[in-house]
């Protein structure tokens, strides 16, 4: 039983959530005593798919097709299906990104393949049964899930595993053709439109998120928020309401309509704590809230509240920080 790991690349480096799911996929190769080979998707380098090997992998694949440098469903299907039918590939291995439960779904359908997303621990398999946790309704609840297909995909969420650093450590690079047609790339999309991130963290990637809400009182104040998120090297976002009057743009916005995150420290400042915000946050691993309102029904989900006004909370909190530095 073999292991295949999916690593998502961008602007040529790995993101650090595939870092995670490559330590994941080498984990549970060595527990069904065989090895992990990744293949690559999006823009990489040579050297940032060798350093894999510091995460355990063994060997990349890598189909320098420039069409394949941005998230195309059906040419990323088709490649990452002929990568696992050439290394026999048992278990697939993704993370719990928009591209990797977008592809998952549909390669368990061309794989027949049984398919668990939001996977939070690694498998255990007994028994010749083989389980995996996975969180369930926004993170409140945990479920086991036994996979009975003999081909399996787990996508894993942000954040869940300890990304492995075994320093000089590298990853054999392979060329790989999945001999991709252009009725593959039928579903590319007709224009990308790229978005500078402020703050140099991408949302999606954080492991700190600093947000705020409306009662920021206006986007001349964010300059508060951000100066706490460079000090704690975090992303910044926000809430609906806030994207919605344009003080913050739409890329910033976390929640069940918007970026759904799962950081391990993420302070919510000014943020009331609607259901809907709660819904795309509440996966965080420790949730601090300033408000000065006591009453507010974000601090039934908080792990640490500061009943304040964030105008005299934030520059405080942000001195501490830098004092700790």
């Amino acid at each position: 039983m073999s292991v295949l790991v999916v690593v998502e690349c961008d602007k040529g480096e790995v993101k650090k959530s595939s870092l995670e799911v490559a330590s994941y996929g080498a984990q549970v190769a060595q527990a069904l005593g065989t090895t992990a080979t990744a293949v690559a998707v999006g823009e990489a380098s040579e050297a940032s798919l060798a350093s894999l090997g510091e995460q355990g992998i063994g060997k990349v694949l890598y189909d320098n097709d420039a069409r394949l440098k941005e998230f195309v469903n059906g040419a990323y299907t088709k490649l990452i299906a002929a990568a696992a039918k050439q290394e026999q590939a048992q278990v697939i291995v993704l993370a719990n990104s928009n591209i990797g439960t977008s592809v998952g779904s549909r390669l368990a359908v061309r794989l027949q393949a049984s398919l668990a997303t939001n996977v939070v621990e690694l498998p255990r398999v007994e028994g010749g049964k083989f389980t995996v946790k996975r969180g369930a309704y926004s993170g409140k609840a945990f479920s086991d899930v036994v996979l009975v297909n003999d081909r399996k995909i787990i996508a894993v969420k942000k954040n869940s595993i300890e990304a492995l650093h075994n320093a000089g450590q590298t990853a054999q690079v392979q060329s790989f053709s999945a001999q991709l047609a252009d009725a593959d790339f039928a579903d590319a999309p007709k224009q990308v439109i790229m978005q500078e991130q402020t703050g140099g963290v991408p949302l999606p990637e954080a492991d700190k998120v600093v947000s705020g809400g409306r009662g920021m009182k206006g986007p001349e104040n964010w300059h508060l928020i951000e100066e706490l998120a460079k000090a704690l090297g975090a992303a910044t976002a926000c809430s609906k309401p806030v994207s919605d009057v344009d003080w913050r743009p739409h890329h910033e916005h976390v929640g069940q309509t918007g970026i759904t995150v799962s950081p391990n420290l993420y302070i919510a400042c000014g943020i009331s704590g609607a259901i809907q915000h709660l819904a795309g946050v509440n996966s965080s691993k420790v949730i601090v809230v300033i408000n000065k309102d006591p009453e507010a029904p974000f601090f039934k989900a908080a792990d640490y509240g500061i009943v304040g006004d964030v105008f005299d909370v934030l520059p405080k909190l942000t001195q501490a920080v830098k004092d700790l530095s």
